[in-house]
């Protein structure tokens, strides 16, 4: 068994308890309980890149940070295979009991996925209260959700993986008597009446959540008549998307260095260097071996994400394991149905700020290496500003792929047709000849071509690619 010290520690010590309330921050240990590198198995649609114990284990600090926490300790144990009754063998079993007592532990923290049974048991054998990592996250979301729709959400996959866990510590309150005749066996007991009542309160959600759902399809047409381009932000938690939001919308979205500092999504609209409105969606950050049932939950959260223009992945480059998080990212677009390699997707390696200046030309090199083949990559520091413009025009490129541009020359006395064009279209050149007649190049969107068409019938499409004035 071997300890290792989180560098996060000394922040979780310091952490202060919320203005008006006493911090009473529950003793933690932190277990990485991970099987040996040669008893890993690869996961399907990986390169088969392998995150460091050190980095596992203090990403699980990390987690237990976000609700304020105190880890006592914080340990990473190495397995050959998990056991069936406990995870953990029956002599690590008795060494971490030993050492719960010592340090006087009041919650065990399981960096990974516990059955109902293990649970039970390990909290048996160590006298301790025991959550797994989905539990962990689950936590988290809780408290981090502040919608109705995130409420919910997450109040539904937290009812989900309750229901799986209720243990027959209730055969007190059973029923009298169930059934036919004398022999009848015992009625409803208590453990059957909470899985019912759990059921019950699920059903209501998932109503609750299709109104839900229904409203955002409403907002969502509604966009769709005045249709801007969608730009998502995705990426690993903590990559810094709500950083980079922020200083791509000048908006004021919570930006911490932490896990899952935000979790509902959040939309804005702003312009282009060349005037393109585009509408930026900020979504929760993903994360390795994130519980199927949060995925499920959040799909009408991440439709957004689905359903737009282009996605921006955010990368911490300065990560150790950045490009593990990569994949463990494109593993849940894959989950939505998007392919990682898709031409909508800008790769935008974020913290360029903590880079030295080996790994940042590397980086460039790299980045300018990766042009025409495979997603486009941009260096960037969301912090600094650094790429920034680069990041700007990139986006306003590939919403330009997919508009088509045409020629069009009006009569001065048009302004109607002119004042059409300039709030549908986006005008990219305009010219007026000695006789007053205008000549403008403009841009628009496939949703508004066939009116477009159909007003200015005289217009010419133009091949090749349009750049957009300077000015």
């Amino acid at each position: 068994m071997t300890e290792i010290l989180p560098p996060g520690e000394a922040r979780l010590q310091a952490k202060a308890a919320p203005e008006g309330e006493i911090a009473a921050a529950t003793r933690t240990l932190v277990l990485g309980p991970y099987l040996n590198r040669a008893a890993q198995r690869p996961v399907p649609g990986q390169t088969g890149t392998v995150r460091s114990d050190e980095a596992r284990l203090d990403e699980a600090v990390g987690l237990a940070a976000a609700i304020d926490l105190d880890v006592a300790r914080a340990i990473a144990v190495h397995l050959q295979r998990p056991r069936p009754s406990t995870y953990l063998g029956k002599g690590r079993v008795e060494e971490v009991a030993g050492l719960i007592k010592a340090e006087e532990i009041g919650l065990v923290v399981m960096d990974c996925a516990l059955s109902p049974v293990q649970q039970r048991n390990l909290e048996k054998a160590w006298g301790a209260k025991v959550i797994d990592r989905t539990g962990l996250i689950l936590e988290i979301f809780g408290r981090r959700a502040s919608t109705r729709e995130g409420t919910l959400q997450v109040e539904h996959a937290h009812l989900a993986y309750q229901k799986s866990r209720l243990v027959r510590s209730w055969t007190h309150l059973e029923r009298q008597r169930g059934g036919f005749g004398f022999l009848g066996g015992p009625g409803e007991t208590q453990i059957e009446a909470d899985r019912r009542m759990i059921q019950e309160r699920m059903t209501r959600i998932e109503r609750d959540l299709d109104a839900v759902t229904r409203t955002r399809g409403l907002h969502r047409k509604s966009r769709a008549r005045v249709p801007y381009p969608i730009v998502a932000l995705v990426g690993y938690t903590n990559a810094g998307k709500s950083t980079l939001f922020n200083a791509l919308t000048k908006a004021e979205v919570r930006a911490q260095d932490m896990l899952f500092a935000t979790l509902d999504p959040t939309a804005r609209a702003t312009k282009l260097p060349h005037g393109e409105t585009v509408i930026l969606s900020d979504t929760v950050g993903f994360i390795s071996d994130l519980p199927t049932s949060l995925i499920a939950a959040f799909r009408a959260t991440l439709e957004d994400v689905i359903e737009a223009d282009i996605l921006l992945h955010v990368r911490d480059v300065s990560h150790g394991d950045t490009q593990a998080q990569a994949e463990d990212v494109e593993g849940v677009l894959r989950e939505l149905g998007i392919e990682p390699d898709a031409e909508r997707i800008i790769e935008v390696w974020n913290k360029a700020d903590l880079l030295d200046d080996g790994e940042r030309t590397r980086l460039l090199n790299l980045s300018a290496a990766h042009r025409g083949a495979g997603p486009a990559t941009i260096l960037v520091s969301a912090l600094t500003g650094e790429g920034l413009p680069a990041l700007a025009e990139r986006i306003e490129g590939q919403v330009a792929r997919a508009r088509s541009t045409f020629a069009v020359t009006l009569p001065p006395e048009d302004g109607a047709a002119l004042n059409w064009l300039y709030e549908n279209a986006e005008v990219l050149d305009r010219q007026s000849d000695t006789g007053g007649a205008i000549a403008l190049t403009i841009r628009i969107a496939p949703e508004k071509e066939p009116r477009f068409l159909n007003r200015f019938e005289a217009a010419q499409r133009i091949g090749g690619t349009v750049t957009a004035p300077t000015a």
